[in-house]
């Protein structure tokens, strides 16, 4: 299970990764593998204000439909509009082209909050 070292993580298994005041959300390996192959993606809108631990969307598998949150407080400036038409990228490459999307946050002290890549690992078995 990959956990690369320069991203910050959810306990819900969201990752981001931050690039000039903006976080990029996506899930994990483990979520991605965990839910199965992945089906249909609902994603906020560009523009949506969000709530950091606040429901952002869904992503379906073939197992279940999964909740997603936002990590950190803020406005949705992009959004992976791929993922509409090839949802299983979320499988294929979680950390690359399966992105959610893109916030601009309010509070750049929320990612204090998240895991570092050692904490994700112990809680999901991964270290």
């Amino acid at each position: 299970m990959a956990i690369p070292e320069d991203l910050r993580y959810t306990s819900d298994h969201e990752w981001v990764r931050v690039e000039d005041g903006h976080a990029r959300i996506g899930i994990t390996d483990y979520a991605q593998d965990a839910l199965g192959d992945i089906v249909y993606v609902d994603l906020p809108n560009v523009g949506d204000s969000v709530e950091a631990a606040a429901g952002l969307g869904e992503v379906e598998s073939t197992k279940s439909v999964s909740d997603l949150y936002a990590p950190v407080t803020g406005k949705v400036t992009q959004v992976n509009d791929e993922l509409a038409d090839q949802p299983a990228v979320l499988n294929s490459d979680p950390y690359g082209e399966g992105w959610l999307c893109v916030i601009e946050m309010s509070d750049e002290s929320q990612l204090d909050d998240l895991l570092d890549a050692a904490a994700y690992g112990e809680l999901t078995g991964g270290a």
